[in-house]
């Protein structure tokens, strides 16, 4: 619960700088964030660096330097770093990069989402099931298509924190159900 209060509160932070200075550097923001979160997840020393709270910050700051350069960061997005650094607060900064993404997605009328089937679909069906969807929500939609055989059949749809389970396993465990209560 913490971890999510101080990522909102550094995401909406940089969002609003991002904000006053137009919509195109909230996106170059993004997506700078975006390439210094690959570099935590590619490089778990790097990671571990960062919460290892026996190393100073002086040196946290001279390495996040270095990385931002190689990187190409903007001044922006580098004094934010180093500023959350000031602060104890680069553990949580993939959870902040990660509200970022969604501050960015909802100001763009994006919803993302993951659609489960037991076979895989084509990339025409793919489309169709896409494209339906955004029509009935009314907005754009980011779908990320899975298989998964222990369903059985139908699909399970995820939608931002909505779950929509239409599997045959589903079924059968409510059928299931209802002879165990004698329905």
């Amino acid at each position: 619960m913490k971890e999510q209060v101080i990522a909102k509160r550094y995401a909406r932070a940089l969002f609003a700088l991002g904000q006053d200075q137009g919509a195109g550097a909230q996106k170059q923001y993004g997506e700078e964030l975006a390439r210094f979160a690959e570099a935590l997840e590619a490089a778990p020393l790097l990671d571990r660096t960062f919460r290892n709270p026996v190393i100073k910050i002086e040196d946290k700051k001279s390495v996040i330097s270095k990385v931002a350069e190689r990187l190409g960061l903007s001044r922006m997005v580098i004094n934010f770093c180093l500023f959350l650094a000031d602060k104890g607060r680069l553990e949580h900064f993939l959870s902040i990069q990660a509200y970022y993404n969604k501050l960015m997605d909802e100001q763009e009328g994006i919803l993302r989402g993951s659609l489960i089937t037991a076979i895989e679909l084509s990339s025409e069906k793919q489309d169709n099931v896409r494209s339906g969807l955004e029509k009935q929500l009314n907005r754009n939609l980011v779908l990320d298509f899975e298989t998964d055989q222990d369903i059985l059949g139908g699909l399970l749809l995820r939608i931002g924190d909505r779950l929509y389970d239409a599997s045959i396993k589903a079924q059968l465990e409510q059928v299931k159900e209802k002879i165990k209560r004698g329905e």
